[in-house]
């Protein structure tokens, strides 16, 4: 599909200098500048984008990073968007989905989304989530040493939390969202322990879940996929029916 060129009626902000840079993805013009309005006045600089063309555009041309993508665009849509993103790059990514749409939501989770908010949504809530996701992106400061060890060891596999890399036993560095690292320390944090679906998701989504909310799940799901082997019916992520997960090999701290 062909996605229309910018007109000279584009509206596309340039960021300003200094700050994290958040490229907002909508093709509602109110939304674009209410949310670009919000982010610079806490200390954001902010591009805007209607579609997929310009979105482009701006990931060409700057630094990126944080996205906040609309699932309903015109042309390619948010999912196919955030799908293409998450091939070239681990920008955050921030889904914003019609309200009760589960079925985009999830989708969105298993292709690699960081998270998700329904709209309409409190800007203030949206602020909450860029900076968790954010804090999930760039890990432990520096400034906290010893917070968490340098390395996780477990079935001939390592996590590497400075440089935030997987590595398999062949030596090959597995690709992980922000969401699925965050995910998988929780686990190697509190192995052979059952953790509560709401545990996890607080701990790596940093906010609590409703009764309802299966998206722990999906993400659960799409982890399993990068460290068990094709066809092993026994998954290093134990599911404890009825109450939550359990990593079941022994981790070893470095």
């Amino acid at each position: 599909m062909i996605l229309r060129p910018p007109d000279n009626t584009a509206t596309r902000a340039l960021p300003e200098p200094g700050g994290t840079h958040v490229l907002v993805v909508d093709d509602d013009g109110q939304i674009r500048q209410l949310v670009a309005k919000f982010l610079r006045a806490n200390g954001f600089k902010v591009s805007v984008a209607r579609d997929g063309y310009e979105m482009r555009e701006v990931v060409d041309h700057a630094t990126i990073d944080l996205v906040i993508l609309d699932v309903m665009l015109p042309g390619l849509s948010g999912l196919d968007l955030c799908r293409e993103l998450r091939a070239r790059s681990q920008i955050p990514i921030v889904m914003l989905t019609a309200k009760g749409d589960d079925t985009d939501r999830i989708v969105g989770l298993e292709i690699g989304a960081d998270d998700y908010l329904t709209k309409p949504f409190n800007p203030r809530e949206l602020l909450a989530r860029i900076n968790a996701v954010l804090r999930r992106s760039l890990g432990p400061r520096e400034s906290e040493p010893g917070t968490r060890a340098r390395k996780y060891v477990f079935e001939d596999w390592t996590l590497d939390t400075l440089r935030r890399d997987l590595i398999d036993p062949r030596g090959v560095v597995i690709e992980l969202t922000s969401g699925d690292y965050d995910l998988l320390l929780t686990l190697l944090e509190a192995p052979q322990r059952v953790l509560t679906r709401e545990h996890l998701l607080d701990a790596s989504r940093n906010r609590s879940a409703s009764g309802f909310d299966r998206s722990i799940d999906v993400q659960i799901s799409r982890l399993r996929k990068k460290i068990d082997e094709a066809n092993n019916p026994h998954s290093m992520i134990r599911t404890v029916r009825g109450v939550g997960y359990m990593f079941s090999p022994a981790v070893r701290r470095e």
